[in-house]
């Protein structure tokens, strides 16, 4: 019989893929179940969880911790290439989906699994992202898509469930579409698929305003990677938890766009992501401050292209990996301190920055007595540096030089 290790949330459509791929293609299902920071409901437990799965009917349900390797390995390089596709959206989704596929290939090795699977429709960009991340790891292993086969409503699997005795939460009723990790929640459907309506507050939790007063932060990076708030050394997956209640609590962090996915569509988005907009932005500031003009111009190009080639599931590829060392060559010196001002309702303003590595000259910059600057340097500079605009006017003529009259 054919063993399938299926990458199973605990939620409508996983559970009842297991019962559906056993029934439907004679497999044995098991589940890996991977823990990148998503809350699970206050009112259960991943034990809990893992009950539903085996009586769903899979064979084994495996629970893997992967917090601090997503922080560590996924969030801190996204930091470092200030990752926000289409200039908006810091990758909520997109991060953790190889960091699932890592497990789910690793214990398909384990269990001598023929296949994986993913519960994705074939509306998403998540289904890119599975796939292709499987098929660079593992060529030899088949990736089977059972809610992209099986034709079934929402409501058609509420029922499937039920006849199963899967012991789902869901309901018919529910309304929104809600995907969490550490890095921020990911909300859609409902009314929210009126790019007009105004996005409900029923499903947002990190940016609810619980704090009327301004909070102020300093973040720390080493070497591009944020290490403390105001001093205190943690890990990075206990920082980014800590920003998201902190900034959160002013209402900072709200993200509403309409987006463009990789299958063709436009889709709008609500995301809350308060610790990843405060970070990529602090550390976007640190980097004005150290880096080169020429590597500064560069990376900005280059960050457009990383968050693309995450977005659309490339994580594992050799273009992403070519720009990953370009990116790491340029934190060597990304070295030093931001202050933060948090305001509600969902404000944030960057107060201060300093680097022991900062390439500013305060004498070279100022126009008090202080000024180290050779003015007289500038008149040549400007003359070769014109020139060849200067020529090209004089042999051709610019065009619009003269203003329109009245």
């Amino acid at each position: 019989m054919k063993r399938v290790v299926l990458a199973y949330s605990g939620g409508l459509d996983t559970s009842v893929a297991v019962r559906w791929m056993i029934e439907e293609w004679n497999v044995e299902v098991v589940c890996v179940l991977v823990d990148v920071g998503q809350d699970a409901d206050t009112s259960e437990s991943f034990d809990d969880v893992r009950a539903r799965a085996l009586g769903a009917g899979a064979i084994e349900c495996v629970v893997v911790d992967a917090r601090h390797e997503m922080a560590n390995e996924f969030c801190a390089i996204a930091i470092a290439a200030n990752a926000r596709y289409e200039g908006k959206y810091p990758l909520v989704s997109a991060l953790s989906r190889p960091v699932i596929v890592r497990h789910l290939v690793d214990q398909a090795r384990k269990f001598n699994a023929q296949a994986v699977a993913h519960g994705c429709t074939g509306k998403g960009n998540d289904q890119v992202r599975f796939e292709v991340g499987a098929h660079a790891l593992a060529p030899d292993l088949e990736v089977l898509a059972p809610a992209r086969n099986w034709g079934m409503t929402r409501a058609d699997s509420v029922d499937y469930a039920m006849k199963w005795d899967i012991p789902i939460k869901a309901t018919k009723d529910k309304i929104y579409s809600i995907d969490e990790n550490l890095w921020g929640r990911a909300i859609e459907c409902g009314a929210m698929e009126d790019p007009w309506a105004t996005p409900p507050e029923e499903p947002m939790t990190l940016t609810r305003v619980r704090h009327t007063e301004p909070v102020d932060l300093t973040v720390s990076f080493i070497r591009g990677v944020p290490v403390s708030i105001d001093g205190v050394e943690m890990p990075l997956a206990d920082l980014i938890k800590t920003l998201n209640d902190r900034a959160g609590a002013t209402g900072f962090g709200r993200i509403d766009m309409v987006e463009n996915r990789r299958v063709g569509i436009k889709s709008r988005e609500v995301y809350e992501c308060p610790a990843a907009l405060a970070l990529i932005a602090a550390h976007a500031d640190i980097e004005d401050l150290v880096l080169e003009r020429d590597v500064h111009h560069e990376k900005a190009r280059l960050e457009t292209r990383w968050a693309e080639l995450v977005y659309d599931g490339m994580w594992f590829s050799p273009l992403k990996e070519a720009l990953d060392a370009f990116i790491a060559e340029t934190q060597v010196h990304v070295t030093g301190d931001v202050r933060l001002r948090f305001e509600a309702p969902g404000m944030m303003r960057i107060m201060g920055r300093r680097s022991p590595k900062a390439l500013y000259d305060h004498g070279l910059a100022t126009y008090d007595a202080h000024d180290s600057f050779r003015h007289a340097d500038s008149e040549g500079f400007v003359k070769i540096y014109g020139l060849g605009v200067k020529t090209w006017a004089a042999r051709q003529g610019a065009k619009n030089a003269t203003p329109p009259r009245s």
